[in-house]
């Protein structure tokens, strides 16, 4: 890995993630976790507002946690440590798949035919969600790109966020997301829930039902999370919103000072790169979290009282 000009703990802690350094990998990565994520889909029971579809941050990876299937478990893992897939069961059956240059349609293969061989036999839809010219993931030869080190420090990431936001989640008592990563959008996110019912949302997310944006979306939220980037957003950031959007939301004086409100995306937005490069990136994106927050809530006139923790617990 290449030295940067900041401190070696920082690189490690908070690696540089270019966007075009690693897109290739991105893109291949990206559509690997969706096939995985689809596996839960089909086999979890449902929960509100799709929550058995998520992956979640380990100590090595993403995985699934616990899936059911009849009277066994198994769960499903990204190791980006040992660049493998892990598949186990709770019966002692363990698979490996090696994490390594290889087609969409040659690693869905291999996923499903390692499934059926342990006799789990799930069928997904192949068609990808929340990417521009999706091609199914039984026919994409196009996307065979893996870089290990970039995986790696993709993850690396993702386990410093995952940790300062579950920090930020435990300040709040209502309603809460766990802290989890969408496969469709390949974004780690927490929201919170004022505890009310939305409007209904008007749908029009790319490659995604109407039905299933209206699920996600039926109560009021404020939402935040980390993405790699893509398309305009040529970065890495950190990002945050509300839904539904209260008057005034866009001109509420957050921090740091290094965010901004993007007029494209809706959103609050901090460049990855302003976390990585602060003195203490904890306190910067804490600051960032809990400023967009009350930026919601204070705006969308939430019961901030009920919902909160106190201080002095």
């Amino acid at each position: 890995m290449a030295v940067s000009n900041q401190n070696t703990s920082t690189d490690i802690v908070w690696p540089s993630l270019p966007l075009a350094t690693w897109q290739d990998t991105y893109a291949t990565l990206h559509l690997w976790t969706q096939i995985i994520g689809k596996i839960r889909l089909a086999l979890a029971p449902k929960l509100n507002h799709w929550w058995q579809s998520t992956l979640y941050v380990t100590p090595r990876g993403l995985t699934t946690a616990s899936i059911p299937c009849g009277t066994r478990n198994f769960q499903i893992s990204f190791d980006f440590l040992d660049h493998q897939l892990q598949i186990d069961t709770s019966d002692g059956i363990a698979k490996r798949i090696a994490l390594a240059p290889r087609s969409v349609a040659d690693f869905y293969q291999m996923v499903l035919t390692t499934l059926s061989n342990i006799d789990i036999e799930v069928r997904i839809w192949t068609m990808p969600q929340e990417v521009s010219e999706p091609i199914p993931f039984d026919q994409d030869y196009q996307h065979a790109v893996y870089d290990p080190e970039y995986a790696q420090r993709f993850w690396q990431i993702l386990v410093q966020v995952d940790r300062i936001m579950t920090v930020f989640r435990s300040q709040f008592t209502g309603k809460s997301s766990p802290v989890h990563f969408f496969w469709g959008s390949f974004d780690l996110a927490v929201t919170r829930f004022s505890g009310r019912r939305a409007p209904e949302h008007p749908g029009g997310v790319p490659n995604m039902a109407d039905w299933v944006t209206r699920e996600a979306y039926s109560h009021e939220v404020s939402s935040c999370g980390f993405w790699p980037g893509g398309g305009s957003i040529v970065e890495p950031v950190f990002y945050a919103y509300a839904y539904p959007t209260p008057e005034g939301f866009r001109d509420y004086p957050i921090q740091p000072t290094e965010a901004f409100y993007s007029s494209e995306m809706q959103e609050f937005i901090l460049p990855y790169e302003a976390v990585r490069q602060a003195d203490d990136p904890d306190a910067m994106l804490l600051a960032f979290l809990q400023s967009t927050y009350e930026a919601a809530a204070n705006l969308g006139h939430w019961d901030r009282v009920a919902l909160e923790r106190s201080p002095t617990v």
